[in-house]
């Protein structure tokens, strides 16, 4: 087997979760006076971070209705997303086709695997626990669990450092250029899949190494060969 680490994002690359994301978020705002932004939007900002995700999404409200200015506290709207976002975290994530199968029969090999995100670790760890991911991971670092967060290369190094693996027997799964640009930084093979969040661009325009379908095709990839009946059960 070639690799020892495979490191995942989570949102737009495990789990769909744009829509509790921007329940969120729209909730967030609706707290404040500010009306509803359009789904499509919000997700289009989904990747940074949740923090930089409202901040952006304030930004744009605040250009076209500068009045709000005066009688909106950035702060007081992040904090509302947080309230919110801890209520519903898991009321409509779903695991991605594939994704528990994949997961468990790399695991079974031996494959150490980490996930990686810039979702503060509060919010990544209960979207994991209902999306019934959690036990796969032997390391799970948050958008807040280091200094800097994708696509810094710390974050990819500490997966490493942590998990006793070399780079070169390192991928890094994700959905965005975010994700391609943090294993690029840590010089890890740079893995993506085409559904999830981009901003709207085919994450092929990026670059990444090898652009997997679905989440068993890297596995098949990884154990070099057929998954045993794409067989593990959990």
């Amino acid at each position: 087997m070639a690799y020892d680490l495979i490191s995942f994002d989570l949102d737009g690359t495990l789990v769909d979760t744009a829509g509790e994301i921007t329940e969120a978020a729209n909730l967030a705002l609706q707290a404040h006076g500010i009306e509803r932004r359009p789904v499509a939007e919000i997700t289009d900002l989904i990747g940074p971070g949740t923090r930089e995700m409202m901040l952006d999404l304030l930004a744009r409200c605040l250009r076209e209705k500068s009045s709000l200015a005066h009688a909106v506290r950035p702060e007081a709207v992040l904090a509302s997303f947080d309230r919110h976002y801890a209520v519903i975290t898991g009321s409509s994530a779903l695991a991605y086709p594939g994704c528990h199968e994949a997961l468990l029969c790399l695991k079974q090999a031996g494959v150490r695997l980490a996930c990686t995100t810039n979702k503060e670790l509060d919010h990544a760890r209960r979207v994991l626990a209902a999306a019934r991911l959690a036990g796969y991971f032997d390391l799970v670092i948050g958008g807040d669990s280091l200094p800097e967060k994708k696509p810094h290369r710390c974050v990819l190094a500490h997966a490493m450092h942590t998990l006793k693996a070399g780079a070169d027997r390192t991928a890094h799964v994700g959905d965005s250029s975010i994700d391609i640009e943090a294993a690029r930084n840590a010089g890890v093979h740079a893995w993506a899949v085409p559904y999830g969040y981009n901003g709207g661009k085919p994450i092929e325009s990026f670059n990444p190494d090898r652009v997997f379908q679905s989440l068993p095709d890297v596995a098949r990839h990884v154990l070099a060969g057929p998954i045993v009946g794409l067989a593990c059960t959990a």
